[in-house]
This record gives C-alpha cells, sequence and structure tokens, in this order.
C-alpha cells in the first residue's frame, strides 16, 4: 500500500469536518493524517487527508468524497509535483550539561528553538516526514517529554494548481426572485 494525499476544498460549515471522518469510517478506510484550514475564499476550508491505500482504493476514496454535498472539490495529489509538509513541536528534557548539545543539533535541522526553561526546550521543525522523524530518533536519547505534529499540508508546485479555486456552490449564490407578468414571486 502507498501512501495518497488528497487535497479537497470543503464548504466551511458546521459538520463537514464529522460527514468527511464518518465516511472514511463507514468504509473502514484508516486517515494517516487530516489537516484543515481556511483558503483565500471565504467559506471554503482545505483539508489535506493522508491514506495509506492502493490506487484502486484511492480512486474509489475520491468518488465517495465527491458524494459527500459540502465537499466542492478533490484531487488526489500524490504523483504530482507537489510541496508536502509537517510541521512538529517537540519538548526535550534538557541540563546545564546538555542544552547547548540539544540546540545544536536542532540547529543542523534548520529547527527553531521556540522556548527554554532550565529543565526542557521547545523545537520547532517543519519539513517532510523523513526530516521530523530524524530529529525526533536523535533527540530520543535526551528524553522527548512531549511532541505534537500538524499532520502533512500539500501545495501543487508551479504557477498553474491542481486545483483552481473551487466554484462557488449554486445553493451559496442568492438567486434573484423570479416573479410572473403580475409581479407575484413564483416557485421555481
Amino acid at each position: 500500500m502507498a501512501k495518497h494525499i488528497f487535497v479537497s476544498y470543503v464548504e466551511d460549515k458546521p459538520g463537514v469536518l464529522n460527514r468527511v471522518a464518518s465516511l472514511f469510517r463507514r468504509r473502514a478506510f484508516n486517515i494517516e493524517s487530516l489537516t484543515v484550514g481556511h483558503t483565500e475564499q471565504p467559506g471554503v476550508s482545505r483539508m489535506t487527508i493522508v491514506v495509506d491505500a492502493d490506487d484502486l482504493t484511492a480512486r474509489r476514496i475520491e468518488a465517495n468524497l465527491y458524494k459527500l454535498v459540502n465537499v466542492l472539490r478533490v484531487d488526489d495529489v500524490t504523483g504530482k509535483p507537489a510541496v508536502v509538509r509537517d510541521l512538529a513541536l517537540i519538548k526535550v528534557a534538557v541540563s546545564a550539561n546538555n542544552r547547548t548539545e540539544v540546540m545544536q543539533l536542532a540547529d543542523v535541522f534548520r529547527a527553531r528553538i521556540v522556548d527554554v526553561t532550565n529543565e526542557s526546550v521547545i523545537i520547532e521543525i517543519t519539513g517532510t516526514e523523513d526530516k521530523i522523524e530524524g530529529l525526533v530518533d536523535v533527540l530520543r536519547p535526551f528524553g522527548i517529554i512531549e511532541m505534537v505534529r500538524t499532520g502533512l499540508v500539500a501545495m501543487a508546485r508551479g504557477a498553474v494548481t491542481v486545483s483552481p479555486n473551487p466554484p462557488l456552490v449554486a445553493a451559496a449564490i442568492p438567486q434573484p426572485a423570479q416573479t410572473d407578468m403580475a409581479g407575484v414571486a413564483m416557485s421555481v
């Protein structure tokens, strides 16, 4: 099984995330990573969903996502040129003796120290999953107190995007009321 990355534009409404997650649950697809955020278009959010699936299953997932009312557009960016990133915050136990060493290791991985106390440092790292896993492996002997990761986000490379701005949903566009010749509103 290969990792497939889906970028889905959805209406920014309550319950949409639950509907998407329920779709995966009902069909017994395991979501490896799910991130959601606002887009440049008001009322539209962007989901990045990572799933372990073969090509046939990935096509089924895409088709099932399109069946959801609030889903505007879905793209599988797995085989396309894209920038894919993850963010992690890692709290590491330190002492006066090894704080400098931990900070140097963070620097080697181009990570940033975002908090320092006498007993710990918090390191912020952005990059590929492999880069983050590499830093985690190096920091593990010092003692990782706590870690949180955002999950993958992906965007197509170049000026031509994989997904142009999703079209507005017809229901979201106010329609002028149609009237008959007497000026009485008609139902359409």
